[in-house]
């Protein structure tokens, strides 16, 4: 878990399914969850570009948004394996 601001802005540039991305665009949606194959860290700019899985290509559409909060779930031991294998996780936006 991490939320403290860093000085150092990274850019991050990661595709987005257009029913996803859509959500984020019009503000319905306010977080992303991603394998953690990469490094990120609160401050860094994410920038979505909208793919389109049938055409096998970008669309053009872009949207910018900064990084505000980190939950990173790799070494965290509330439930186990076995427990996340059966149920995966749930993600939940809070207002």
């Amino acid at each position: 878990m991490c939320n403290t601001i860093n000085m150092s802005k990274r850019i991050i540039e990661k595709k987005a399914w257009p029913e996803l991305f859509e959500d984020v665009l019009n503000g319905k949606k306010q977080f992303d969850l991603r394998v953690a194959d990469f490094d990120v860290n609160v401050g860094d700019i994410l920038i979505m570009k909208e793919w389109d899985p049938e055409l096998k290509k970008y669309t053009g559409r872009q949207v910018k948004k900064t990084v505000s909060y980190l939950l990173k779930t790799k070494g965290l031991k509330f439930n186990s394996q076995s427990e996340i294998d059966e149920h995966g996780f749930v993600v939940m936006q809070l207002k």
